[in-house]
């Protein structure tokens, strides 16, 4: 190997493998993208964090107390009044069973509608008015 392919081969800091870079090449230069060119701006803006920092990050602990106990309290006071209105834990987590019953059958059935129509090279709206269901159902 002559001095100008030595000058032109680097190693990687994985383990030493040479890798040969093009003559001229200065990897401190370079400012790689992640994303290919887009005609949107937006593209390569700055990373904004999902996480919203509220100003309750600067309550101080004995604030927050406080404020969960009156939570508590509001929410102690909401559940007395839906007692004294005749309703039952019981029945209310019966009621939440059937929802959830409710939401696994109709999920299964707009499964079977997407398949049928996909069969048939339908739309699931056609698909509806064929068996005389409503779109909001």
């Amino acid at each position: 190997m002559n001095a100008e392919q030595q000058a032109d081969e680097t190693h990687d800091s994985h383990g030493g493998c040479p890798v040969s870079t093009p003559e001229g090449y200065d990897s401190n230069k370079v400012s790689l993208k992640r994303t290919p060119s887009s005609k949107f701006k937006r593209v390569h803006s700055n990373f904004k964090s999902p996480l919203q920092v509220t100003e309750s990050a600067n309550v101080s602990p004995a604030e927050e107390v406080a404020e969960l106990e009156r939570r508590r309290e509001q929410l102690d006071t909401e559940i007395a009044q839906l007692e004294a209105e005749g309703c039952r834990v019981g029945e209310l987590e019966h009621h939440i069973d059937m929802l959830h019953e409710y939401n696994d059958i109709k999920d299964i059935g707009q499964s079977l509608l997407g398949r049928i129509a996909t069969l048939r090279g339908a739309t699931t709206r056609d698909l509806y008015s064929h068996f005389g269901l409503e779109l909001e159902d």
